[in-house]
């Protein structure tokens, strides 16, 4: 029988129903019928014939093939174009092809350490894993493909690494991240303020001055300059030139800087918005580079906002924001909000967790806009605040306010049509009193006095933010100014704005303008009393105690700073933090304030103050968090008391180091 087992069965079952049909003519043609058998005979010899000589053929095939499989493996494997090695835990290599003698300068032997001639593979961080990986050496690029073999020992005993120099494609890669599309707006963010005072002549020197430094520095950095108006410049360059930027740290905000108003002593400063192309178009990445330029001044300008592979990066912001002497866009965006409460048909407003006078006075304040309108109106509180709870408590049993408060728990149905939420003392999304009522609410207003970060509300119909005033209520009373003819502002709303900007400016000493007075003023004429503020402001016998632990514990540190920290967990410990921050301001010799506190088991927090000198905000932006210039704080999980105390210390020092080198570099230049 043919070894062909399976073919022959299928030609014998054919075979056995033509047989059969053979027959059947036969019984009815006999010549016909011994005709079909004569054939039937010849397919059954032809049949077999065939499958003995295809089987024979497989035979010899087996037999050529297979005997000689190990040197076929054997030769693939030497030949191979790729080096393929095996290596043990301890990083000897175990057995090489000939491929390895080509990229490597020493004769492979046996028992070779890796280290010996690829110091930069570090077998440990891929042992046992399946994956691939990229090292350099000598400029050299590969790309390496690394399995687990397993042995009698154990199941991961060697390692297989299959390795291929990749330089070509990894420049290929590199040409490509280089000549992506940079898009840049820059901005004269304080041209008008910079121009008052000038003739002329003066006027065009200043603006010349400042055309030929962001002309020098466009040209230096190889990209392409078009200025669409008097205070705002497109810039298009590739990643190449955007990194020199980087690596120079934007040096054009220094250089601008120098450049000043003879008669006001005010420096030009610019704000700088970039976008780099990843895979979207250019109209999309124009709209990006844009909400950059708007983030940088938002956050007080003179700094760059740099969106790089998803992430914003920041540098500057050296200076003070600018207060603006105008108040138009204060009466503009009263008109607005005037507008969107009229429309609506109930009101929500919430601050951040764990309210503060500056956020509790805000909200009262947008509330008697809701109130003059005569709309519902709700403030909404978290579950901890007990910074106001004095406050909050005594005006629930004042007339017409006790159904004004309402805690986040509580907050279940909105029956309302058209709500609109106003969001006050914030604009990040988790820190405000109830998130999930930014997602449940359609129309939201942001108003705000904090630089802005990366993690803003993003879609809030109209933001009105203005880093430059003291406080949020500071920017609530410009706007009930503005907001109606006939606003009466109760003496105990005026007195909880009062209270917020006392709060932020530290008795009128921090971030105060011209406009903060007159919001004081105001204040004052609608009934503010200082007398209750004062009473409000009172502590207890603990939380002094609290305090005075506290600034025992002070450090006087090089460069001006004054750090502490509070292990114990208060109820208030904001607050005791924020506090002792301020009066280890009054030192003599401090620039800066942090107080290191436990805010919960697994969360520390920090309170940070300067004098100007130290921008506070973009060293706890290092840490997650954010603020002013002047006052800033963060929080961080997950991470011991004194490891946070620890590096608190070493990112100020570093922070101060780097400005000092950069101011002493910008003099030299000049």
């Amino acid at each position: 029988m043919p070894r062909n087992l399976n073919a022959w069965l299928d030609i014998c079952f054919i075979l056995f129903a033509a047989l059969i049909l053979t027959g059947i003519l036969a019984f009815y043609n006999l010549f016909i019928g011994t005709v079909a058998g004569i054939v039937w005979l010849c397919l059954l010899f032809f049949a077999r014939e065939r499958c003995l000589c295809r089987s024979e053929e497989f035979d010899h095939y087996c037999h050529t093939v297979i005997s000689n499989v190990n040197t076929v493996a054997n030769y693939a494997l030497e030949q191979m174009p790729q080096v393929i090695l095996m290596a043990d835990q301890a990083g000897r290599v175990q057995w090489f092809n000939k491929e390895l003698e080509k990229h490597i300068d020493l004769e492979p032997a046996y028992n070779m350490a890796l280290a010996d001639f690829w110091p930069e593979l570090d077998l440990e961080t891929i042992w046992g894993r399946t994956g691939t990986m990229v090292f350099v050496h000598e400029n050299v690029h590969y790309h390496t493909i690394h399995r687990p073999v397993s042995t009698k020992e154990s199941s991961c005993g060697l390692m297989a690494l299959y390795i291929q120099d990749a330089s070509a494609l990894e420049i290929l890669k590199r040409i490509h991240a280089d000549s992506r599309t940079t898009l840049m707006y820059v901005q004269i963010d304080n041209y008008n303020d910079v121009l008052q005072g000038l003739n002329d002549t003066e006027q065009n020197t200043l603006i010349f001055e400042t055309n030929k430094a962001i002309t020098d520095w466009v040209n230096h950095l190889e990209g392409f300059l078009r200025k669409v108006s008097d205070d705002l410049y497109i810039v298009v360059m590739e990643q190449r030139n955007l990194d020199t930027a980087l690596e120079e740290k934007f040096d054009i905000l220094d250089k601008v800087r120098n450049l000043q108003n003879p008669v006001r002593h005010l420096s030009v400063t610019l704000s700088i918005g970039v976008a780099v192309a990843e895979s979207q178009t250019i109209n999309q990445l124009g709209s990006k580079a844009y909400s950059m330029l708007e983030m940088a001044l938002g956050r007080g300008g003179d700094q760059v906002a740099v969106l790089q592979r998803g992430k914003t990066n920041f540098y500057g912001g050296k200076t003070k924001a600018v207060e603006k002497y105008t108040r138009v866009k204060a009466r503009i965006i009263s008109n607005s909000i005037h507008e969107i409460i009229q429309e609506s048909d109930e009101v929500f407003i919430m601050g951040h967790q764990n309210e503060d006078f500056d956020a509790l006075g805000a909200a009262l304040g947008v509330s008697r806009m809701a109130r003059q309108l005569k709309k519902p109106v709700h403030i909404i509180l978290s579950d901890f605040n007990t910074g106001i709870s004095k406050f909050t408590e005594g005006l629930k049993a004042k007339e017409g306010y006790s159904e004004l408060f309402l805690p986040a728990s509580r907050l279940l149905n909105i029956t309302a049509e058209r709500p609109v939420l106003f969001v006050v003392d914030t604009h990040i999304p988790h820190l405000t009193a109830s998130p999930d009522l930014l997602d449940r609410i359609k129309d939201i207003v942001v108003i705000d006095h904090h630089r802005r970060s990366s993690n803003f509300i993003k879609n809030a119909r109209l933001t009105y933010s203005e880093p430059a005033t003291s406080s949020t209520s500071e920017l609530v009373t410009e706007l009930l100014y503005y907001f109606s003819e006939d606003m009466n502002l109760p003496r105990l709303e005026a007195t909880a704005l009062y209270a917020g900007i006392l709060v932020d400016t530290k008795n009128f000493a921090v971030q105060t303008g011209v406009r903060t007075f007159d919001a004081a003023a105001y204040l004052r004429r609608c009934g503010a009393d200082p007398i209750v503020v004062r009473q409000m402001f009172r502590s207890d016998f603990e939380t002094e105690q609290a305090k005075a632990k506290a600034k025992a514990r002070a450090q006087m540190l090089p460069n001006g700073l004054i750090i502490t920290k509070c292990a114990d967990e208060l109820p208030n410990i904001q607050v005791i933090a924020a506090q002792v921050a301020d009066s280890l301001l009054r030192i003599e010799g401090a620039n800066a304030s942090m107080v290191v506190f436990q805010l919960s088991p697994d969360t520390v927090g920090v309170s940070a103050r300067s004098t100007g000198a130290i921008n506070v905000q973009l060293i706890m932006e290092q840490f997650g968090g954010g603020g002013h210039q002047n006052v800033a704080g963060a929080q961080i999980t997950g991470t011991a008391l004194e490891d946070v105390y620890n590096d608190v210390i070493n990112a100020t020092q570093l922070f101060i180091e780097e400005n000092e080198k950069d101011e002493s570099n910008t003099s030299a230049g000049c």
